[in-house]
C-alpha cells in the first residue's frame, strides 16, 4: 500500500522546477523518484528511466512495481541508459561556465552472464588447473572492484566457490578460498563446513597456511559465520584453528587482523572455547590490537572488547590481559570519545575483572579518567546491563578516587536501580 501511494504521488504530482547552481535542470534529466539530476540513469522493463541508486532503494524496500506507471515488474533487471547519460554529460559540459560539473561515467556492475561463465570455467573438472584458478582469480578481482560487483558475484557463485575450497587439489582450494574472502560467506556456507569433520580439519590447515594471506582471511570468514554453539565448539576444538586466528591478529595486516578478531569473537561465544583461546594467547593478542580499532568499523572494536571481557572470565584470562603493558589505559580509552554504548559496556565489564583486587591497577584506571566516563554512563540512557557494569566498577574503584569527599553522596550512582 505504501509503495502504491508513493507511486501515485510520483505520477500525479507535477514535479517542481529544480535549479542547479542557478541553472534549471531539464525535466527529462531528473530522476522521477529523487527529482535530482540523474548520474547513472537505468531503464526498467516498463521503459521508465530512473537514477540507479533511487530505483535500487525502491526495490530494496520490497516494492515490486514501477514507481511511475504502477505496473508490476516481471523482474528487477535494470539496463543502463547510455544515450541519456551522454546527453546529461553534454548538457553539463555546455553549462560548465555556469558552474555545472560534468558527471563522471559510472562504472557498471559486473555482467551476470560473465560471472556465470567464469564460474562454469572454474567448476569444469575437465579443464586445466591453471584455467580454473585463473577464473577464480578473475571472479575475485571483479568482487574487489566495487560493492555492487561483490553483490553480483556473491549471488551467483558463493556456494559453488565454498565447495571448491574443500576440494582435493590444494592449489584450487587455495584459489577458491581467496575468492571466498572477497565474495563473502553466509551462515549456510559455514554450516556446510562445521557439519563435516574432514572439512573442519581442512579449514584448520587453511587458517595456518603461510603462503596465502587471502586464503587465511577467507577461512577466518567461514569461522566467523558459525552461528550455532555446536558448530562453534566443533570448529574451536579442531587442532590449529584458534592458534591460526591468533596468528592473524598478531601478525596480519589490517584486514587480516579484523578477520582474525571476528573469528575469535565467534568462537569465544561458546564457553568451551574460551579456555582454549586463553591458552593460545588470544587475550594478549586482542588487547594489543585494541588501540588500532578506533579507526576501523565500530563493530570491530565492539567485538574486540567483547572478546576481552569473555576471556577475562575464565582461568588465566585476567592475568593474560594484565600482563599487556598499557592494557588498562586502552580499555579506559575505549569508553571515551565516540565510543559506542556497547564498546563502553564491554570495556567496563573487562575492567571489572582486570582491576578487581589490585589497588595499583585501580589507581591506574582512575588516573586514566575512567570515573568520569562511568558517571556519564550511569546518568545516560544506556541499557540496564551497561549501567550495572558501570555501577559495579564504580564500587570497586571508590577507594582509589581522589578527593573522596566529593562523592560522599554518590550512592545513587553506585547502586543498581
Amino acid at each position: 500500500m505504501r509503495g502504491e501511494v508513493r507511486a501515485r504521488r510520483l505520477r500525479d504530482t507535477p514535479a517542481p522546477p529544480l535549479d542547479l547552481v542557478g541553472v534549471q535542470i531539464p525535466y527529462h534529466f531528473r530522476c522521477p523518484i529523487s527529482l535530482e539530476l540523474m548520474r547513472d540513469p537505468v531503464t526498467v522493463s516498463t521503459g521508465q528511466t530512473y537514477d540507479r541508486p533511487s530505483i535500487e532503494s525502491w526495490f530494496a524496500m520490497g516494492n515490486t512495481t514501477c514507481p511511475v506507471t504502477r505496473c508490476p515488474l516481471p523482474d528487477f533487471t535494470v539496463i543502463p541508459n547510455h544515450t541519456l547519460r551522454r546527453l546529461i554529460q553534454e548538457w553539463c559540459v555546455a553549462h560548465r561556465s555556469d558552474g555545472v560539473e560534468r558527471i563522471p561515467t559510472p562504472k557498471q556492475p559486473a555482467d551476470p552472464t560473465l560471472v556465470r561463465l567464469l564460474l562454469a570455467q572454474a567448476s569444469a573438472g575437465d579443464a586445466s588447473l591453471s584455467s580454473r584458478i585463473a577464473a577464480l582469480r578473475r571472479l575475485r578481482a571483479l568482487a574487489c572492484e566495487s560493492e555492487k560487483n561483490r553483490a553480483v558475484v556473491s549471488t551467483y557463485t558463493r556456494s559453488a566457490i565454498a565447495e571448491m575450497a574443500f576440494g582435493a587439489d590444494l592449489d584450487l582450494a587455495v584459489g577458491a578460498m581467496e575468492a571466498l574472502a572477497a565474495v563473502g560467506v553466509t551462515e549456510r556456507e559455514s554450516a556446510m563446513v562445521a557439519a563435516r569433520p574432514e572439512r573442519v580439519a581442512m579449514l584448520a590447515g587453511m587458517i595456518r597456511l603461510e603462503s596465502s594471506a587471502e586464503a587465511r582471511i577467507g577461512a577466518a570468514a567461514l569461522v566467523e559465520g558459525m552461528r550455532t554453539a555446536e558448530a562453534r565448539e566443533a570448529v574451536g576444538a579442531a587442532d590449529g584453528v584458534i592458534e591460526g586466528l591468533v596468528a592473524l591478529v598478531e601478525n596480519g595486516d589490517s584486514r587480516a587482523v579484523r578477520a582474525g578478531m571476528r573469528g575469535l569473537f565467534s568462537l569465544c561465544l561458546a564457553k568451551e572455547n574460551r579456555g582454549r583461546a586463553v591458552m593460545a594467547g588470544a587475550a594478549e593478542a586482542v588487547v594489543r590490537r585494541i588501540g588500532e580499532m578506533y579507526c576501523v568499523e565500530r563493530g570491530d572494536l565492539e567485538r574486540a572488547l567483547a572478546t576481552v571481557e569473555l576471556l577475562c572470565r575464565v582461568e588465566g584470562g585476567r592475568e593474560a590481559v594484565v600482563g599487556v603493558e598499557g592494557a588498562v589505559a586502552d580499555l579506559v580509552r575505549a569508553m571515551t570519545g565516540k565510543a559506542t554504548e556497547r564498546a563502553a559496556e564491554h570495556a567496563a565489564g573487562a575492567l571489572v575483572a582486570v582491576v578487581g583486587g589490585s589497588e595499583a591497577l585501580q589507581e591506574e584506571a582512575v588516573a586514566a579518567g575512567v570515573v568520569t566516563q562511568l558517571l556519564l554512563m550511569v546518568q545516560s540512557g544506556c541499557s540496564d546491563r551497561a549501567r550495572r557494569k558501570a555501577q559495579m566498577l564504580l564500587k570497586i574503584l571508590r577507594p582509589a578516587w581522589p578527593m573522596q569527599d566529593l562523592f560522599a553522596n554518590s550512592d545513587d550512582f553506585l547502586h543498581p536501580f
